[in-house]
């Protein structure tokens, strides 16, 4: 991730990785900031659940649409898997 706060170079003009913690750290917030949004969007605001099965099958809408069809900010306002096919390359063998 080139200019982010955490991507450092030893040397100018070199990138580096990130170290384990901060990778870590990243995942985590990603993790809390989806968790956070999931709960907001689907348990709180739908239902109300009468079973099990109910809040099973509203997960899974819910996962698809966030992973298909959902529009992303950072992917021009786009749904994921539009992004993927336009910007994809065929492999070339």
């Amino acid at each position: 991730m080139p200019g982010h706060p955490l991507h450092r170079t030893s040397r100018p003009g070199r990138r580096r990785g990130l170290g384990r913690l901060e990778g870590r750290f990243i995942r985590q917030r990603s993790r809390e900031a989806f968790n956070s949004l999931f709960k907001a969007e689907l348990i709180r605001n739908k239902g109300p659940w009468t079973g099990i099965n109910d809040v099973e099958i509203a997960v899974a809408e819910y996962v698809e649409w966030f992973n298909q069809r959902r529009l992303h900010g950072d992917l021009d306002h786009v749904p994921p898997t539009e992004f993927e096919a336009l910007h994809s390359t065929p492999a070339m063998w």
